[in-house]
C-alpha cells in the first residue's frame, strides 16, 4: 500500500523544545528559522509542517486543516475537539512525565478544598470549559474570568480562585498560593483528523510516525550494556541480569568466554554495574540507544 504526504501542526512555546527535540532524534528534524512558521520536514511521508499555539492545534485538526498534530491533552479537552487520541508521549514543557490542571486559593483563605469554596467566588483561568463543568458538576456557581497569562498573579487582589496548569505546583507557592483540588491530569498527544484516521494511506503514515517517535521516548529511559563474562560465570551473572526479554549471549572465538549483550533501565545501570562486575563480568559498555521498536 501507497502512503499519501500527511500535514502536521506542531505545538509553539512551552512544549516546542521538548517537541522539536524528539522530532530530532526519531531522525525527522524540523528545518526553520526562530520566525518561520513553515518549516520542513524532509521526509517522504510528510508535507506541510504549522508550528502553532497549542490551544489552537486539536480544533484545526478536527477540522481537517491537518491530518496530525501535537498538543496537551488539556487542550483537546478544553476545545472539546473531535480529534482521534492516536498515543501519549511522556514529556510535558521541561521533560518527562504528566502535569495537572490545579485549583488554588490564597494562602490565607481559610478553604481546604474545592468543595468548600464560596458561591459567587471570582475564579480565573485559560480553561473556561474545563473550569465551568468542573464547578457545575460541584453545585457551585462561580464568576468565570478567562486569562490571558500570569493567571496566579491576579489572586487575592482580583480574583479568589485560580485554576492553573502546574507540573511542581512550585509558581503557585511562590505566589503565595495553595492547591486544594484538582481538575485533571494532562500529558503531550499525538492527535489525528478522524478522515485522516480513516484513510489507510495517511493511517500508513500516522502510524509509521507514531512508531519512530514512541521508539525515541522508550529508549530514552534506557540504555544497552555489553560485557564479557567468563564462562564459569554465565550462569550466575544471569540471575543479576535483566532484560527486555532475555540477553543476547555468544561465545567468543578462541577462549572460554561469552560476550553478553542486554537492554536495561537507565535508572537501573549504576546500581547494576557493581553487581555485574561482582559476578564476574568483564569490559562493561554502557551505549546510548537511538530507538526501541516493539
Amino acid at each position: 500500500m501507497m502512503f499519501r504526504m500527511i500535514s502536521i501542526a506542531l505545538p509553539k512555546g512551552s512544549l516546542e523544545e521538548q517537541t522539536l527535540a524528539l522530532f530530532r532524534e526519531a531522525d525527522l528534524e524540523v528545518r526553520r528559522t526562530d520566525r518561520d512558521y513553515n518549516p520542513v520536514i524532509r521526509d517522504q511521508r510528510i508535507g506541510k509542517v504549522k508550528i502553532l499555539r497549542p490551544q489552537e492545534i486539536p480544533q484545526y485538526v478536527g477540522l481537517g486543516y491537518f491530518d496530525l498534530g501535537i498538543s496537551g491533552l488539556d487542550w483537546v479537552r478544553e476545545t472539546d475537539a473531535d480529534v482521534v487520541e492516536v498515543a501519549k508521549l511522556n514529556y510535558s514543557k521541561t521533560g518527562e512525565g504528566t502535569v495537572r490542571i490545579v485549583v488554588a486559593v490564597h494562602g490565607g483563605d481559610p478553604a481546604d478544598s474545592v468543595e468548600v469554596i464560596r458561591p459567587g467566588a471570582r475564579v480565573t483561568t485559560e480553561y473556561p470549559r474545563l473550569t465551568g463543568d468542573f464547578f457545575e458538576n460541584l453545585g457551585i456557581e462561580v464568576h468565570l474570568f478567562p486569562s490571558y497569562g500570569a493567571s496566579e498573579a491576579k489572586v487575592p487582589d482580583l480574583m479568589d480562585v485560580v485554576v492553573d496548569l502546574t507540573e511542581t505546583g512550585t509558581t503557585l507557592r511562590q505566589n503565595g498560593l495553595k492547591i486544594i483540588g484538582q481538575i485533571m491530569e494532562s500529558y503531550t498527544v499525538i492527535v489525528a483528523n478522524r478522515e485522516a484516521w480513516a484513510d489507510p494511506a495517511r493511517r500508513q503514515a500516522i502510524d509509521e510516525l507514531t512508531t519512530l517517535l514512541l521508539g525515541v521516548l522508550d529508549a530514552r529511559s534506557r540504555a544497552l550494556l555489553s560485557m564479557n563474562v567468563p564462562a564459569h560465570a554465565v550462569e550466575t551473572l544471569m540471575a543479576a541480569l535483566p532484560a527486555l526479554k532475555r540477553p543476547t549471549v555468544s561465545a567468543l572465538f578462541g577462549i572460554e568466554y561469552f560476550s553478553v549483550e542486554t537492554v536495561v533501565k537507565k535508572s537501573e545501570v549504576n546500581r547494576l554495574i557493581p553487581l555485574l562486575k561482582a559476578a564476574g563480568a568483564e569490559d562493561i559498555l554502557e551505549l546510548p540507544i537511538a530507538k526501541i521498536i516493539r
